[in-house]
C-alpha cells in the first residue's frame, strides 16, 4: 500500500531532499512551501501522481486551511507528517536583535508547527501514522546570538517528545530529529550573505539535506512497533561548544 507524507518546507534543503527520498521509496508526498515554481519543478521531476504541490506560507493559517481542504483524494489521507519548515534570521546578541526577526522565528518555528500538527493529528491517529520533526542541536547547546532561534528549537524538540507521551497507546510514532551543521540554503538566510555562508562551511565537510532525508526515510520505514524518540546528528567535524569566561 502506498503511504502519503506531508512535508513542510519542501522547496529546498532538507524538505526537498526528503520528498525525493520518500518518493524514491514508493511514497506519495504533499510538498509545501512558498515558492510555487520550485514545487512545480518537483512535480515535473517526480510525477503528479507522486507529488502534490501545496503552495502556502506556514505562518498564514487561512492559507494552510485552504491547502489542506483542497488535497486530492489520493493525497488526503496523511500517514506521515514531517515538520521541517523553519528559519533563523537576524542572529545577533539579544541586546542588538530586531524584535521583528524574533517574532518571525516564533511564528514559523513554533506557532506554525503547533497549528499544523494539531490540524493533522486526528487523521494521523486514525491511520496510526507518524510525526517526524526537525529540531536542532541548537535546542540543546546554545551559542551567542542563538537566543530566540535556540529557544524555538528547544520548543520543537520538547513539543515533539511531549507528543510522544500524549499519543501513548494510539499507535502513532513520534520522533525528534536534531541535526547539527547542514549545508543548505537555510544558512544563506541565516548569515545574510553567500560569502558568510561559504565561510561557515569552508573545510568542515558538513552534513547535507540528503543525509537528513535518508535518516527521515529510515525512521519512517521502521516496523510499526518501533519508535525512535529522538536522534541527534552532527558532522564529525562539529563538536559541542565549550564554556567561556569573561575576564577583567
Amino acid at each position: 500500500m502506498t503511504r502519503t507524507a506531508f512535508v513542510t518546507g519542501a522547496t529546498s534543503g532538507i524538505g526537498e531532499a526528503t520528498v525525493r527520498a520518500l518518493v524514491a521509496s514508493g511514497w506519495r508526498c504533499v510538498a509545501t512551501g512558498r515558492r510555487a515554481e520550485r514545487l512545480d519543478a518537483l512535480v515535473e521531476e517526480l510525477g503528479a501522481d507522486k507529488v502534490h504541490p501545496a503552495v502556502f506560507d506556514v505562518r498564514e493559517e487561512a492559507a494552510m486551511n485552504v491547502a489542506i481542504a483542497a488535497l486530492p483524494g489520493e493525497f488526503a489521507d496523511i500517514d506521515l507528517l514531517v515538520n521541517n519548515a523553519g528559519l533563523a534570521q537576524g542572529l545577533k546578541p539579544a541586546q542588538d536583535a530586531d524584535l521583528a526577526d524574533w517574532q518571525t522565528m516564533i511564528d514559523t518555528n513554533v506557532t506554525a508547527m503547533v497549528r499544523l500538527t494539531r490540524k493533522l493529528l486526528p487523521g494521523l491517529i486514525e491511520r496510526k501514522g507518524a510525526i517526524i520533526a526537525i529540531g536542532s542541536v541548537a535546542g540543546s547547546y546554545v551559542y551567542p546570538g542563538g537566543n530566540v532561534y535556540a529557544g524555538s528549537k528547544a520548543f520543537a524538540n520538547h513539543f515533539t517528545l511531549a507528543l510522544r507521551a500524549d499519543l501513548h497507546g494510539t499507535g502513532v510514532r513520534v520522533t525528534s530529529i536534531e541535526p547539527g551543521m547542514v549545508e543548505t540554503e537555510f544558512t544563506l538566510v541565516r548569515t545574510g550573505s553567500q560569502e558568510a555562508s561559504d565561510d561557515l562551511y569552508r573545510g568542515s565537510d558538513p552534513m547535507t539535506g540528503e543525509d537528513i532525508a535518508r535518516t527521515i526515510r529510515w525512521i519512517a520505514e521502521l516496523p510499526p512497533h518501533l519508535n525512535i524518540n529522538r536522534i541527534e546528528l552532527m558532522p564529525v567535524s562539529q563538536d559541542f561548544a565549550g564554556f567561556r569566561v569573561a575576564r577583567d
